[in-house]
């Protein structure tokens, strides 16, 4: 992609503990000279890697991409309970545990499938047109209603006796707190546990593996970006006509008979990834007919 096109697309960015997912959508916005960024989940200043970022048009895929899982490296302690759930904050109880191992993978077990997480008081989730962490900050505490997540794998990676210290690997439906699960792990026990390091390994089917930090790319950060529909190989593709191609652009629905469908019986409701050529955007059948859904490119 040559630097003077709009640039539209995916940024895998490893994100450094101390950033903002702010910071990095406005460092991302003055290199690539567009106001069209976003991200496909935030990530607290404490945590590090996998920002999934989008780029122009892909801005409008943040609330549906397909894969939208999340998976985690989540180091805590024991017998620390701070304000904020994770070692920035302020320490509301310190105290000596005894917890081995067996006693904590029993704790974990209820932890695992369907849960109801409370949000923290300092997140970003909004409560009467106010944000949580407004109210936190300025000492104010609300109700606030629990949520049904999804906690597909937890396992302990590590666990140190003595020092009441370990590293949890966890996959998680979106929405989750990886601070509130270590919280509520640590009240089942009765002695609360704290987070003290989270870094996101695997995000919309992309690793950090294949992330790189913003000062290693920045100077050839648009042969970085990675085309939108690629976040979307789980939706079968569909070719267009030309003249297809311009009805659908206008808003037409495309009955199934005049499509190629190679065979396949789209079912109601299915998502496809619509091309001419080059990528377009998605689709979803309804009635027999192709609906444009989403726009792209």
């Amino acid at each position: 992609m040559s630097d003077n096109r709009e640039p539209v697309g995916i940024l895998l960015i490893d994100k450094e503990s101390g950033w903002t997912s702010f910071d990095v959508c406005a460092k991302l916005r003055s290199i690539l000279k567009t106001k069209k960024i976003g991200h496909a989940g935030t990530l607290d200043p404490i945590a590090t890697g996998l920002m999934t970022v989008l780029v122009g048009g892909a801005t409008k895929a943040a609330d549906i991409l397909p894969l939208s899982d999340k998976r985690y490296l989540a180091a805590f302690k024991l017998g620390v309970v701070t304000d904020t759930l994770d070692i920035t904050g302020s320490i509301i109880k310190e105290e000596y545990c005894e917890i081995d191992e067996e006693n904590l993978l029993s704790a974990m077990e209820n932890f695992k499938g369907e849960i109801m997480q409370l949000p923290p008081m300092y997140s970003a989730v909004h409560v009467d047109g106010q944000r949580l962490y407004e109210l936190a900050r300025k000492g104010i505490e609300v109700e606030r209603e629990a949520r049904k997540v999804e906690i597909l794998h937890l396992e302990l990676v590590s666990f140190d006796e003595e020092s009441c210290e370990g590293q949890l690997d966890v996959i998680c439906s979106k929405g989750t707190y990886i601070r509130s699960l270590v919280a509520d792990i640590g009240d089942a026990l009765g002695c609360g546990a704290v987070l003290t390091a989270l870094r996101r390994t695997e995000a919309c089917g992309f690793s950090v593996n294949d992330a790189a930090k913003i000062e290693e790319i920045k100077d050839d950060i648009f042969n970085k970006i990675i085309p939108v529909d690629k976040a979307f190989e789980s939706c079968k593709a569909i070719n267009i006509t030309s003249a297809q191609m311009t009805r659908y652009k206008n808003g037409d629905d495309l009955m199934a008979e005049r499509l190629k469908l190679n065979g396949t019986n789209p079912k109601d409701g299915e998502i496809f990834r619509v091309y001419c050529d080059e990528f377009i955007g998605l689709g979803k059948f309804s009635d027999g007919s192709l609906r444009p859904w989403k726009r792209l490119t």
